[in-house]
């Protein structure tokens, strides 16, 4: 399978991460197993995680996720085929937050302890912290490079200008860089990746998985009413999305499924994978199913007549203000 360079880093991936934010959340450990066993069997490698998911889930503490992955790892022995990535810096309550070199330390112990592994290929900070000195937070991660403990660094909901410094920091300072970016992006998101950070990481060659690459579930078509959203886990996540604009998209991504004999979001995806500055979308999947349409998605080919008719399709729906 074409792997593709994330960023300088040196770490080649599949165009197709596995979100593990369901893990522990609405995905057992059981289907956990079976998922991740289907992804990389099917010669995908890129799993992504975060010590905080799924927090927001009832009876979560934070830490599920990364405990299955750990848990998975031991069972299959499968670490070596895996490039992993986790996160740090989002509240996991109290005063556990933010991203000063002491607490990214402690946390990527307790990543580490939890993931069962001796190092993790990709560490993130997971949202900005304007209270903490960008280069107190780079030094953090270049000793746990040092250590060995961590191969490469990225950010995830990062601004433009707030990449921009931390990427002159690292230079300035000898300190590495962040290889990656992790934006929210998709046709029913634009906006706040192409209006500034595209140009920013296409310049400084960042590597780009982009997360809710589907918005939701959005994009797949059925959540088409407020009526579909009762008793849906994504509910807030999705509500957003029901306006004018952003539901014609789905009807665009409608017809291209019905000429491509496939289905919305496997063209959502496909679309995400043939604009320049994406490396790997990372998409969630709650059953072999779902997975197996993210996988069709890699395999699809987009027309230049499609491609032109969702670009503007979703052009007027930028933002998804309604």
């Amino acid at each position: 399978m074409e792997k593709r360079e994330l960023g300088n880093s040196g770490i080649k991936i599949a165009p197709l991460a596995f979100g593990a934010n369901v893990f522990g959340w609405t995905v057992d450990e059981p289907t956990g197993f079976l998922l991740l066993d289907a992804f990389v069997d099917a010669g995908f490698n890129l799993i992504d995680t975060a010590d905080v998911y799924p927090r927001w889930a009832p009876g979560c503490q934070g830490g599920e996720s990364e405990t299955l992955i750990g848990k998975w790892f031991v069972r299959s022995g499968r670490r070596k085929d895996v490039v992993l990535a986790t996160k740090v810096g989002h509240d996991m309550g109290g005063d556990n937050k933010g991203l000063a070199k002491a607490y990214i330390l402690r946390s990527a112990e307790d990543s580490l302890r939890r993931l069962r592994t001796d190092h993790i290929d990709l560490y993130q900070s997971h949202i900005d912290d304007a209270g903490t000195p960008l280069e107190e937070t780079l030094e953090a991660y270049a000793q746990l490079i040092r250590e060995g403990k961590v191969r490469a660094i990225g950010a995830s909901n990062y601004s433009a200008e707030r990449l921009a410094q931390a990427l002159e920091a690292s230079e300035k300072n000898g300190l590495p860089r962040y290889e990656s970016l992790q934006p929210e992006y998709s046709l029913a998101e634009r906006a706040g990746y192409e209006a500034a950070l595209e140009a920013l990481c296409r310049k400084k060659k960042i590597g780009v998985i982009p997360y809710r690459p589907l918005a939701g579930g959005f994009l797949t078509g059925k959540y088409r009413s407020e009526a579909d959203l009762e008793n849906r886990a994504r509910k807030k996540t999705v509500q957003k999305f029901l306006n004018e604009r952003s539901l014609h998209i789905v009807e665009s991504l409608d017809e291209a499924a019905r000429r491509l004999n496939s289905n919305p979001a496997r063209v959502a995806i496909a679309w995400l994978l043939v604009q320049p500055s994406v490396t790997a979308p990372i998409a969630s999947a709650t059953s072999l199913a779902q997975l197996n349409d993210l996988i069709e998605a890699t395999r699809l080919r987009l027309d230049p007549g499609i491609i032109e008719q969702l670009n503007q399709a979703s052009a007027d729906a930028s933002s998804s203000q309604a």
